[in-house]
């Protein structure tokens, strides 16, 4: 329903004669937020905008009769393709803006996690979530084990999910992730900037037959992109996610001073000296290899 919103406001926007940018302003928002709206991308659009939306297309209520269906899909097909695809990836690629991903996470931050879902009607309910995402992450686990990259953001680090016990807890489950060869994790500063993945969490997987796949996700909307040009494109954006954040080594010493209770943030070190450290890092493994075509990354070493 949200893609069937989103077309609709297009072709009643060319209809009206009106580019994204001049709908943008006749609604008061941005050109990015229409474009996000007709892709299907970004959040769903409130009520205030799908009325001011109809009135400036002239949907004659077309728009604002839509949108009650649009909040209405709460599993659409795309989640149970991503959720399929994932179980079946050889290497899972993940940018994580606001919490750990769901691969690493312990059950006492996942239940505090899950429990702000307020579509979760019973606390029967929340103990089957918890336990079917715990239930994934015998994905990681060998002789199986996919090769998994994960980004997060500073942002991770510094919000707190439940008591201090369980951010505790949660940091010192991403620091064993040093133990296992097939995982990589990386912390990317609030000193990085900005970047092209703001605003959600993205995801790339890549599957056995070489095909891959985008899955990007905000705090009320998902979308699963399979088209190989515009997975190509965050596959890239990706990449680029991975040469802004801290190597390795440096980003667990991050998570440990996080889990101490001695990080700050002003002592996550400069871009300049982030690139020095990667340099001798690189200088000093014969073997880091990158596979032509934007593939996959083999470590500095057995340990990341």
């Amino acid at each position: 329903m949200a893609a069937l919103f989103g077309t609709r406001l297009r072709k009643l926007r060319l209809a009206a004669g009106l580019t994204q940018t001049a709908l943008g302003e006749a609604v008061r928002t941005h050109s990015t937020r229409i474009n996000q709206v007709e892709r299907c991308t970004g959040a769903k659009p409130t009520l205030e905008l799908a009325r001011a939306l109809d009135a400036a297309v002239g949907a004659d209520g077309l728009l604002v009769d839509l949108w009650p269906y649009v909040y209405r899909e709460m599993f659409p097909d795309w989640s149970r393709k991503f959720m399929a695809l994932a179980e079946r990836a050889v290497v899972i690629r993940e940018y994580a803006a606001a919490v750990v991903p769901g691969l690493l996470q312990t059950e006492e931050y996942a239940r505090d996690l899950l429990s702000l879902d307020r579509t979760l009607p019973s606390e029967e309910q929340l103990e089957e979530r918890v336990a079917a995402r715990l239930g994934r992450q015998a994905r990681l686990e060998p002789p199986d084990c996919p090769e998994l990259s994960v980004v997060l953001d500073e942002a991770v680090l510094v919000r707190p999910v439940g008591k201090p016990a369980v951010m505790r807890a949660q940091f010192a489950r991403l620091l064993e992730t040093a133990d296992n060869p097939c995982i990589t994790v990386q912390v990317l500063p609030f000193s990085s900037g900005k970047h092209e993945a703001m605003g959600g969490s993205l995801t790339v997987l890549s599957m056995p037959d070489g095909c891959d796949a985008a899955y990007l996700e905000g705090a009320d909307y998902g979308q699963l992109i399979e088209e190989p040009e515009e997975v190509k494109t965050y596959r890239v954006a990706y990449d680029r996610l991975g040469v802004l954040a801290l190597p390795p080594n440096m980003s667990l010493d991050v998570i440990r001073s996080a889990m101490e209770g001695t990080y700050r943030g002003e002592r996550v070190p400069s871009r300049s000296e982030r690139r020095r450290v990667a340099q001798v890092q690189l200088q000093q493994s014969g073997r880091w290899q990158l596979r032509r075509g934007g593939g996959r990354q083999r470590r500095y070493g057995s340990r990341p």
